[in-house]
């Protein structure tokens, strides 16, 4: 098994039995969007959750070894077609140079992290339509000189 064989074992196991990703998460003790990136092959997973999400899914051999593994994380550079995501890259175009200026005013001259970091997607009921949240929490990572 590989991350790319156990992600279609997890959808498939998903669908079979109507899952959100947030039960699955809630099953592992963990994260909803953590949890969907590790299944979606974009995190390794440590070993007692991988453990838990194979018997919880019923996953097949070699499962959680894949899921431990390593990821490789390369995405495809071309703009992507899928409206969600392509709205998340147009929101990093128009306001990406525009969060580097706040942060680093705030902060001084870094970056924030990817590694020590958390999201959360929540939604807020709105009588005018319903808003997605995102929050993203990173650690701050001055650059050094010397």
């Amino acid at each position: 098994m590989n991350k790319v064989d156990v992600t279609e074992a997890i959808i498939l196991a998903k669908k079979t039995r109507d899952l959100t990703w947030e039960a699955i998460a809630t099953e592992l003790g963990m994260g909803d969007v953590w949890v969907t990136s590790a299944c979606l092959g974009m995190n390794s997973m440590p070993e007692e959750a991988a453990g838990k999400l194979c018997e919880f899914l019923d996953l097949p051999e070699g499962s959680k070894a894949a899921l431990m593994e390593y990821p490789t994380k390369a995405w495809i550079k071309d703009v992507p077609q899928d409206p969600l995501v392509y709205r998340l890259y147009e929101i990093v175009g128009v306001y990406g140079d525009t969060l580097k200026e706040v942060i680093q005013e705030k902060f001084g001259d870094g970056i924030m992290s990817a590694i020590d970091f958390s999201m959360d997607v929540d939604k807020e009921e709105n009588p005018k339509g319903d808003r997605v949240v995102i929050t993203m929490n990173g650690k701050f990572l001055p650059y050094k000189a010397w």
